[in-house]
């Protein structure tokens, strides 16, 4: 605890955002270049050391937060390197796309701003890639087992990585053409660039991983073929499987998926395309779902030059402060916050039948309307009280003639044949079943990630990966000292 006192006299300071002026016109991450370091020791000051560290438990990866923060605050950053990923295997992923629960566990958080353990978290990333403190690390021996992973998300990508250093030889299979999964063409650049992500796999394929994209297993390659060339297979497909909205008029033209549209804009930062053929650009977006996806849409409508953008969320305007009563500390509490692309909006006034930030709160879609060559024209919504019943007398219509449904995900998609070739059994909600040893029922095949937990956090994710890897290693080998952060049954704090 390099000082005492650091939470009592330096205020929290976030990370700087870009003016938004300014970043809306290009897709480079929202944060101000290099704004983070002169800052950051300072905040990690304000870690106080606590005697019972809930921001661990409410860390699935079990991150040693209080640790690298002295080490931060000290500027010892190869000691602090070490100890980020001495649990995580890809913290500049996390420390920008996770919404940091372990920041409302900290004990500072019970009645003053929490320490900034994301920012902190990204800061350590950043520096050891540019000091050179993440090398790639090739196991010493090989085992002569072979594993084949498929889906290259964040669960996939960390099981890889744990078991090709614990000397597997491992093949990552990919449907699309390039790895990385939803962290590649699902969130948008400014969130993320992508160079973040190259670097692992650069580092990855250097420590001895193999990569095999375009290789949808169950389409391209039989799940069964798969099976019997190596000795153990893990399925990381992710929950793919997006969420309807059965209502009169879905079947107009300009009604699309969020994973429809936010994969082209992606696709034009690569390269690939010039202009996606979804673009926003003129058009008046209406996105339909609260969440991080429908920001993300939001963000990507804005940088497209929309005409305007509103968001709904169905759930009531949240309040400023925690209610102690219904959700206390250390849970993750449902508060209001201004994302980078809410901001945006708010400041460029995109929704002006919305509120300040371009969203319009306890809100449900009733139907759809269209104009005479059955392109879509107008969202019809109507207000919802606390149980999402209608409010009598609130029903009115907004122009709308792209609609992006930000819905959420109900589990792996079906489609592709592969867990009809293996025979994998399903858990009620469709999600992969699975045993306390994250295996499936047919021998030698695991599920781990979204597609067998379902819809959650990158930290989730990353630590089924880590806890899936110990779990094959076990299987191939008799024994594991692979660590396991997580069991398949754990879940957030909650009430």
């Amino acid at each position: 605890m390099a000082d005492p006192k650091g939470f009592m006299t330096t205020p929290r300071q976030d990370r700087p955002r870009r003016p938004v002026e300014e970043r809306v016109r290009d897709w480079d991450e929202v944060y101000v270049p290099g704004a983070l370091l002169p800052i950051i020791s300072k905040q990690a000051d304000r870690c106080m050391d606590c005697g019972i560290p809930f921001c661990h438990e409410a860390c699935p990866l079990g991150n040693l937060i209080p640790e690298w923060n002295d080490l931060v605050s000290r500027e010892d950053w190869r000691a602090a390197a070490d100890r980020l990923h001495a649990t995580n295997n890809f913290p500049e992923f996390t420390g920008r796309l996770c919404p940091a629960p372990c920041e409302a566990g900290c004990v500072l958080a019970i009645n003053q701003p929490a320490v900034t353990i994301k920012n902190v978290e990204c800061a350590i990333a950043d520096r050891a890639w540019e000091l050179g403190f993440a090398p790639p690390r090739p196991p010493d021996r090989l085992s002569g087992r072979t594993v084949a992973v498929i889906g290259s998300g964040p669960t996939g990508l960390a099981a890889a990585q744990q078991l090709t250093r614990a000397g597997h030889t491992v093949a990552v299979y990919e449907k699309d053409d390039r790895i990385g999964g939803l962290m590649r063409y699902g969130i948008p650049e400014f969130k993320m660039e992508k160079v973040q992500l190259e670097r692992r796999i650069e580092q990855m394929r250097a420590e001895g991983t193999k990569f095999r994209t375009s290789a949808a297993v169950g389409r391209d390659i039989g799940a069964d073929e798969l099976r019997t060339r190596y000795d153990a297979v893990v399925l990381a497909t992710g929950a793919t499987a997006w969420r309807e909205l059965d209502v009169p008029g879905r079947e107009l033209a300009g009604i699309q998926q969020a994973m429809e549209y936010l994969p082209l804009a992606n696709r034009v930062c690569e390269g690939d395309i010039e202009t996606s053929p979804m673009s926003a650009a003129g058009k008046r977006v209406v996105i339909v779902g609260g969440g991080d996806t429908g920001a993300d849409c939001l963000g990507t409508a804005v940088r497209e030059g929309a005409a305007s953008v509103t968001q709904l969320d169905i759930y009531a305007q949240p309040g400023a402060e925690r209610d102690e009563d219904a959700e206390p500390w250390p849970t993750y509490p449902k508060i209001y916050r201004l994302s980078a692309a809410h901001e945006e909006a708010r400041e460029l006034r995109t929704a002006p039948a919305a509120d300040a930030d371009a969203r319009l709160f306890a809100a449900s879609t009733l139907r759809f309307t269209g104009d005479a060559q059955g392109h879509v024209r107008s969202l019809h919504l109507v207000e919802v009280d606390s149980n999402r019943r209608p409010v009598p007398g609130t029903g009115r219509a907004i122009p709308a003639d792209l609609v992006l449904l930000a819905l959420g995900f109900s589990g792996p998609d079906q489609e592709d044949g592969l867990i009809g070739q293996l025979g994998l059994e399903l858990e009620p909600r469709g999600t992969i079943a699975r045993d306390a040893g994250f295996a499936t029922n047919i021998p030698g095949v695991f599920a781990a990630g979204d597609a067998a937990r379902g819809q959650s956090l990158i930290v989730w994710a990353i630590a089924e990966g880590r806890a899936v890897a110990a779990a094959v290693d076990r299987h191939l080998t008799g024994s594991s000292r692979l660590p396991a952060p997580i069991s398949p049954y754990d879940r957030p704090m909650v009430v």
